[in-house]
């Protein structure tokens, strides 16, 4: 025990006796105040020895405002005060005067690198006068022992005011000093002049003169001024509208509180269905003035009266609206997630009915916002959509190349409507656009029983198989509901001509009234086999004529017969062709057009097949109905014709010649009038098998021209099938085609948009489509599901084209400015671009939002005139705003903002202190700089002065 308690003890006083020896008191640091001198110096030595790229190194801090501005800070203490100092340096570079990227003291007092030292408080400011004097003295004993000629600055009074004083050793006998200042009111009259400030820059080294107006002084001056135009605000827009009262009464509108104000995009092809805020609020327009020479305040007069057209450079400042970069949703974007929630909705009923009942079971899992518009918005909404054109649009007109690739429909169409109606009705909740669509349905089935013309229909008889299901059955409802209408007018015109019928029979009977009747009936033919024998074809293709020549006349004239008297439903005849059983002209018949079909009917009749076969006979039953149509109105146009002249005609294939007999269509009658009779041939194998299914047909198969036969088509029984598709579909098939029209009718209303020619935009839009394309092709097949990731997919299509509607309403806002000098609008637009490219194909919530859009872009003289332009004169109902007290007036408009450089360049032997100063020191240095920035309302004066030391 006695042995280990010597050994701590032992230990103890080695412990005591090393800690007397760390702690050695170099009296010659006797306070702490120079210990406090002592570690600033050898921080400052620190930075010294590692320079910027070790600094870089070890992690100094980029500044956001600059390019190539770096700090790095160090925490001092002395006593109970906690004190921060921060070093600027830059990488590379020259200080420029008027440089955007500059930190507020470089443009200040024209120094590239400099410490800040500040207290750690609320204010980090010194509000202490002492404190400041004794913290900056401290610093410069510091950079003095350190050999640094780094500028020192210290933050002083109120924050508001961007007080510093500061200091410089500059490795002579002399010391620059500065000083920062600001008055931010009640700026006395004579400082908001150029002469003013002259005056007060003078009177700092003109120490001895009362008037400093009779005096010369070599002053160097810059200048810069910044003009900003007028805001978009209500005042602007009714000052206009006083100014321009006649044209604005004829753009009177109903229904609008101010039908009289105009807004940016009222021209725009969104502006239908929304209002977008204009992404330019305006513009910065920056003149400076190259260094000149000022020797009296005379002059100071005459440079304040002088145009900004004067000014050595003009420089452009976009002032963009700034939530453009930001996470929030506009226009068609925002009500396409809409669409998508509702989609993901319309799996939890299966009847469009069930999300408007109240006795729906899953009507708690509705949400309470889901909300009905009243009646009146939803008759305001049917009444556009039902509307009567009397012109229909051009469905093609604007229509993006690769617009078709979605299976959506045209957005002048009467489904693209609904669904971009629907977008706005009710916030496109799954309740409103429920109940939009069965009044939507409603109004369709009245147009059907009544016979009215739906609008915004092609009536081109045809239907476009590569848009969505629902658009095709209102094509086919169009089509059957034109039908109708002319069998109902057929009905109306026999009941009044019942009793002249029998007298004119027989003028009813002619081949040419024959074909006129029919052709009221029917508009088009069987493409395959009736393009070139139509009277139209007769007339217009040189092949047909070739065949029906005047030449043929004479053969034409040797087959007259009491048959031709019989004759019905005639096209003319084929060229030399002649029947088999009689020596007359083979002639082609009026028939009948397929039946159209819809896409699910063509996957009927293609399941049909699949299911029992491809074999001809089953095919043939597919065809029975067209079939025997065409073999009728072939017996009515050729009186005494057998099955084999069908077939020579209607499938020359299925029928071999024996010799080099021409075939059907091919034969030319230019070859003479001795034509052999009877052909020679016979009928291929599959139509000449016991059994065949044509043979059968053809017996079967009346003799009646087209004319007066019951049509393929029943428009009746179709039109009832279309309504009942319409009224029965799921609610998820109706949301599926929805979405895709939806987003294919939004791309093309924005495609319409007129941006100029920014090669960036074109390519985005192309780039949309395709994405639209590949994402909503599950839609199109009928692959989504409740649980399908397809949702997830959709909800990232519309941030892609939310960041695309954005660059456009901005490209179209730029190009709408600039029309005159286009390549100011392709530079701002390619610069943003840049600068919003990183944020496009990610979520809103992964966007830099800090980072604002910056950008100056140098104009050319003759680009001047077209901006100069856009800075209109104030208005009578602006002007009391705008106190027109400083010069240079551009339009009418004062600079927002004046910044003025005065510095005086001095020998060291021409000044006050030259006596005492050294024999050799003898160059020419900035003595005195002033740098001044404010408006008649606010000022700001920085200044620095060279002093003996």
């Amino acid at each position: 025990m006695a042995s280990s308690s010597k050994a701590n003890l032992a230990e103890q006083d080695e412990g005591e006796e090393a800690e007397e020896i760390e702690h050695f008191n170099d009296f010659t640091l006797a306070s702490s105040w120079e210990r406090f001198i002592s570690e600033i110096e050898a921080t400052c030595r620190q930075w010294l020895a590692d320079g910027p790229k070790r600094l870089l190194e070890k992690g100094a801090v980029h500044l956001d405002s600059s390019d190539n501005i770096y700090k790095v800070k160090s925490e001092l203490k002395n006593a109970a005060k906690i004190y921060s100092m921060e070093y600027y340096f830059e990488i590379s570079g020259k200080i420029a005067h008027w440089n955007c990227t500059l930190h507020d003291l470089q443009l200040c007092f024209g120094v590239k690198e400099f410490l800040v030292i500040s207290p750690q408080s609320a204010s980090g400011v010194v509000l202490d006068a002492p404190e400041a004097t004794k913290l900056l003295s401290a610093v410069s004993i510091a950079l003095a022992n350190c050999s640094s000629l780094w500028p020192a600055f210290v933050p002083v009074h109120d924050p508001s005011r961007k007080a510093f004083i500061g200091i410089q050793n500059m490795g002579t006998i002399f010391m620059r000093r500065f000083e920062a200042d600001r008055i931010g009111s009640q700026v006395p009259i004579k400082f908001m002049h150029l002469e003013g400030l002259y005056e007060l820059f003078v009177s700092k080294f003109a120490y001895c003169m009362s008037d400093h107006s009779m005096h010369l002084f070599r002053v160097h001056l810059l200048m810069k001024l910044t003009y900003q135009t007028l805001p978009n605000d209500e005042d602007n827009y009714d000052d206009i509208q006083e100014a321009d009262t006649e044209s604005a009464k004829s753009e009177t509108s109903p229904g609008c509180d101010n039908p009289n104000r105009k807004h940016w995009d009222d021209d725009c092809p969104w502006n239908e269905w929304y209002s977008a805020e204009d992404p330019v609020m305006g513009f910065d327009l920056v003149v400076t003035w190259s260094e000149k020479v000022v020797e009296s305040s005379l002059e100071m007069a005459e440079m304040e009266n002088a145009s900004p057209h004067e000014a050595e450079k003009w420089i452009l400042a976009p002032n963009l609206y700034p939530n453009l970069s930001k996470g929030d949703r506009i226009g068609f974007a925002s009500q396409l997630h809409l669409l998508v929630n509702a989609l993901e909705m319309s799996f939890e009923a299966p009847f469009i009915e069930d999300f408007v009942s109240v006795e729906n079971p899953g009507s708690d899992n509705l949400e309470s916002t889901m909300v009905i518009p009243p009646p009146t918005v939803l008759d305001r909404v049917l009444k556009d959509l039902f509307l009567e054109d009397p012109q229909l649009p051009d469905f093609a007109k604007d229509e993006h190349k690769s617009s078709r690739a979605i299976k959506g429909a045209p957005v002048e169409s009467l489904f693209a409507q609904f669904c971009l109606h629907s977008l706005w009705f009710g916030n496109c909740n799954i309740r409103a656009i429920s109940v939009l669509w069965i009044e939507f349905v409603r109004e369709i089935r009245w147009h059907w029983e009544e016979s009215q013309p739906l609008p915004k229909i092609p009536a081109n008889g045809s239907i476009d198989l590569a848009t969505c299901l629902i658009n095709q059955k209102l094509q086919m409802l169009a089509i059957c509901i034109g039908k109708k209408r002319e069998l109902n007018e057929e009905f109306e015109d026999c009941i009044g001509t019942k009793d002249n019928a029998s007298a004119n029979m027989e003028e009813v009977n002619k081949v040419g009234d024959e074909s006129s009747s029919f052709h009221a009936q029917s508009q088009a033919f069987d493409e395959k086999r009736d393009s070139l024998l139509t009277p139209e074809g007769f007339n217009g293709s040189k092949t047909v004529e070739s065949k029906f020549s005047a030449n043929a006349q004479d053969v034409h004239s040797a087959d007259k017969s009491t048959l031709d008297s019989i004759r019905r439903g005639s096209a003319g005849p084929v060229g030399s062709m002649k029947l088999l059983k009689l020596c007359q002209s083979l002639h082609a018949p009026f028939t009948q057009s397929a039946p159209l079909m819809t896409e699910d009917m063509h996957e009927e009749r293609l399941h049909a097949i699949e299911t029992f076969g491809f074999s001809c006979n089953f095919s043939a039953q597919l065809e029975r109905e067209t079939l025997s149509s065409d073999m009728s109105a072939f017996k009515a146009a050729n009186p005494g014709a057998v099955f084999e002249d069908f077939i020579r005609w209607y499938s020359p294939r299925d029928w071999e010649n024996d010799e080099s007999e021409a075939k059907g269509p091919s034969t030319d009658l230019t070859e003479g009038m001795n034509v052999d009779w009877p052909p020679q041939g016979r009928l291929s194998r599959r139509m000449s098998e016991s059994g065949n299914f044509w043979r059968k047909i053809w017996d079967e198969a009346p003799i009646l021209p087209a004319s007066e036969q019951k049509p393929l088509l029943d428009p009746n029984r179709e039109g009832e099938k279309i309504l009942h598709y319409l009224e029965t579909m799921q609610p998820h098939q109706l949301l599926e085609q929805m979405v895709c029209t939806a987003f294919r009718a939004s791309a093309d209303t924005l495609n319409q948009t007129n941006y100029g020619s920014l090669k960036e935009m074109d390519t985005k839009m192309d780039q949309l489509y395709l994405t639209m394309a590949s994402t909503l092709r599950p839609l199109q097949v009928n692959l989504l599901s409740n649980t399908s990731d397809t949702i997830e997919d959709l909800q990232r299509l519309c941030v892609v084209f939310e960041h695309v509607e954005k660059l456009l309403i901005l490209a179209a806002s730029l190009h709408r400015r600039f029309r005159q000098v286009p390549q100011i609008s392709e530079a701002i637009f390619s610069n943003y671009y840049n600068f919003y490219l990183p944020t496009m194909g990610i979520g809103l919530a992964d966007v830099d939002t800090q980072k604002e859009f910056d950008m100056k872009l140098q104009l050319s003289q003759n680009e001047r005139q077209v901006v100069s332009n856009m800075f209109t004169p104030p208005t009578a109902n602006q002007s009391w705003r705008k106190v027109l007290s400083m010069g240079n007036h551009l339009n009418g408009h004062e600079p927002i903002l004046r910044e003025i450089i005065f510095s005086m360049h001095d020998n060291a032997s021409d000044n006050h202190y030259a006596s005492s100063s050294p024999r050799d020191y003898q160059q020419d240095t900035e003595t005195y700089r002033m740098y001044t920035c404010g408006t008649s309302n606010d000022l700001r004066v920085a200044l620095s002065i060279i002093s003996y030391d």
